[in-house]
């Protein structure tokens, strides 16, 4: 876990980010209209709103994702397109990007980020719940497969 870095976009890891997130959502779910949109248009609608993508760098290669969306129409924050490669799960990846995401909502004074998922990936709401994020009743989703929503009040 020593050789693992979280490291701040950079257009060399566009591919990987794409990569991660296509693979995990077509093995449990369908990419919906909104993976696409997100996907093919990562620097408008993620990062030139004020958002960013933290990617876990392990012996130079990415193993892990994560995305923080700002909804600047309803002034928002989302922890979306979290991605972990297979052969680097269980390795507390998933942990190390949540903190790093949150660490800088905090740094920038966001106050909530909420998220979208769904309960059929149990390891992902366990983590979610150590991240310090609750339940809340799901509303205005995007996504189909979304079951359950949760937010976090960022001190």
């Amino acid at each position: 876990m020593n050789n693992v870095q979280i490291e701040l976009y950079k257009p060399e890891y566009k591919e990987a980010f794409i990569l991660l997130n296509t693979e995990w959502i077509t093995r449990y779910f369908r990419l919906e209209e909104s993976d696409v949109y997100t996907l093919n248009n990562i620097e408008e609608y993620i990062l030139n709103k004020g958002g960013q993508i933290f990617l876990a760098i392990m012996n130079g290669k990415v193993v892990g994702c994560c995305a923080l969306i700002a909804h600047p129409e309803d002034q928002t924050f989302e922890m979306a397109k979290m991605a972990v490669s297979p052969q680097a799960q269980g390795l507390g990846l998933g942990r190390k990007l949540g903190e790093a995401l949150i660490q800088y909502a905090k740094e920038r004074g966001i106050k909530r980020v909420f998220l979208e998922g769904n309960t059929r990936l149990e390891s992902s709401i366990i983590l979610y719940h150590k991240l310090g994020f609750e339940e809340v009743t799901v509303s205005n989703s995007v996504y189909e497969r979304c079951n359950i929503m949760m937010v976090l009040d960022i001190e």
